[in-house]
């Protein structure tokens, strides 16, 4: 399976991801695929590093080529509210995007 067919399927089926980004192990939420700059990247939540927590949840830009050692995990995820779907950033450049509403947990 290719780095995009791996990631449409994350997408699509909201499963996490693992990956070395940098040097660094990490698993994340990915919610969408778009091209900038004539590369490919995903905004993801990044739920670990180095299989901590991170100090601060936020959604994270990463280049495709950039991710190493990508797998597709079992484990499931809700569309976090920090993704804007509806981001300027994503206009006319979106490949494939997490479909479905956030989830009120409360």
């Amino acid at each position: 399976m290719t780095t995009n067919q791996l990631l449409l399927e994350a997408i699509a089926l909201k499963k996490c991801v693992t990956a070395t980004y940098n040097n660094v192990a990490m698993k994340l939420a990915p919610h969408v695929l778009y091209s900038k700059n004539n590369a490919l990247f995903i905004d993801a939540i990044t739920l670990e590093k180095h299989g901590e927590p991170p100090r601060e949840k936020k959604l994270g830009a990463f280049h495709l080529l950039g991710l190493n050692d990508l797998k597709l995990t079992e484990q499931v995820f809700e569309i976090d509210p920090l993704f804007e779907a509806g981001a300027e950033k994503y206009a006319g450049v979106t490949l494939f995007m997490i479909s479905g509403e956030h989830s009120d947990a409360g």
